[in-house]
């Protein structure tokens, strides 16, 4: 699937920054276009991979290059004002050669779970191409405002996509892991996960050709009707196979097919159970998914179509979905790995605790306000360390 990707924010950028690493590494062919979109001249400066024409930095008037200090609504009223900004690099995309956009935010800052829906609604109404979103929500220890951003940007958000892919950091980080660190594990957590479930179909000349195909179309139907989805994922080591191995020394060579085709569509279908009941990029019940898309990927030698089909009436069963789709994903990479994609997902308790935190919220608004004031007042006194120019 190729996608347009539009890093929103601090988290955001580095996200896309990370899948553009990815694409280069693996050959993947994911991204066609990447742009990064910042308030703080800082975090685009950062980026490694990113085109340099690809930087966007807005809001230059308002808060002059140093971010919005976790205001969201400041974030969303400079995407608003400065969107022609961000469409100038936008029109510099081949959009008849991509798939979807994709906006990729963190959604407890300011800039990414401010201006990112502003950024979708904006797409919607300009692009006849799915706009999805790939939000990521804050852990419970980054503060209060951060929790209350989520919770309004998520409402928002979800509502201004074709569909909103949900990647929890609450689920992630590890206790006593620093903060860096714990990040930087995250977005290569992303960027795998998403990485095979979109890498899928991309076949080019030469390439290993799928038993059971699953290409873009497959992908977008799957998101398709809206709402929130989640992914899931889990990878196990091979061998190549070696012909005239010992096993075959003292066996007929037809039960070592036999034999290597049954370890083949059990190591399948194990993948399968353990990526959807693991940990999942937001966790849930799987049960009452309104619809799910399994891609198997690996050395062609490991994948069968008999364990691929289990392992997709095993996530109708599981989902009680009849709409589940299922392919695999050839790659010469020493795993085997299974990605699944619930969409339409409902029984979600961090959700449910999101909106309870947006209630809440309106009972203490005002010191919450405050709190974000102090955050940009920080900012803005930093300003004499001036940065070199982006631009």
């Amino acid at each position: 699937m190729k996608l347009a990707m539009i890093g929103f924010g601090q988290a955001g950028g580095k996200i896309v920054d990370r899948f553009l690493e990815y694409d280069h590494r693996t050959g993947s062919g994911i991204v066609r276009s990447a742009i990064a979109v910042n308030t703080a001249r800082a975090d685009l400066m950062g980026l490694e991979h990113v085109p340099q024409d690809n930087r966007v930095l807005i809001g230059q008037a308002r808060v002059k290059g140093h971010g919005v200090g976790a205001d969201n609504e400041l974030g969303a009223e400079i995407a608003e004002e400065d969107i022609d900004e961000v469409q100038g690099a936008i029109d510099n995309i081949p959009v008849h050669e991509i798939d979807a956009f994709l906006i990729i935010a963190g959604l407890g800052g300011g800039t990414g779970s401010g201006g990112s829906p502003v950024l979708a609604k904006h797409l919607k109404r300009i692009y006849t191409e799915p706009v999805y979103g790939l939000g990521i929500l804050p852990g419970g220890d980054e503060g209060g405002i951060y929790t209350l951003n989520a919770a309004r940007s998520f409402q928002t958000f979800v509502r201004e996509v074709d569909n909103l892919l949900v990647f929890d950091n609450d689920a992630w980080r590890k206790t006593g892991e620093s903060v860096e660190g714990g990040y930087d594990q995250i977005n290569d957590e992303i960027v795998r996960r998403f990485g095979v479930l979109f890498g899928a179909g991309e076949v080019e000349a030469g390439d290993n050709v799928a038993e059971s195909v699953v290409d873009s179309s497959e992908i977008i139907n799957t998101l398709a009707g809206g709402g929130v989805s989640t992914v899931g994922y889990d990878a196990e080591a091979v061998e190549n196979h070696n012909s005239g191995g010992l096993l075959s020394r003292f066996t007929d060579s037809s039960d070592v097919d036999d034999m290597e085709t049954a370890n083949t569509t059990n190591r399948i279908t194990s993948l399968v159970r353990k990526a959807a009941l693991g940990r999942l990029t937001l966790p849930c019940e799987i049960e009452g998914a309104e619809r799910a898309l399994l891609v198997v990927s690996g050395p062609p030698e490991h994948l069968n179509r008999k364990g691929i089909e289990r392992g997709r009436k095993w996530l109708e069963e599981q989902t009680g979905s009849m709409e589940v789709r299922g392919g695999d994903y050839p790659i010469n990479e020493p795993n085997v790995a299974a990605a699944v994609l619930l969409s339409g997902v409902h029984n979600v308790p961090r959700i449910k605790e999101l909106q309870q935190v947006a209630i809440e919220a309106q009972e203490n608004i005002d010191e919450i306000q405050q709190e974000s004031e102090e955050n940009l007042e920080d900012l803005v006194e930093d300003e004499g360390d001036e940065l070199d120019p982006l631009f």
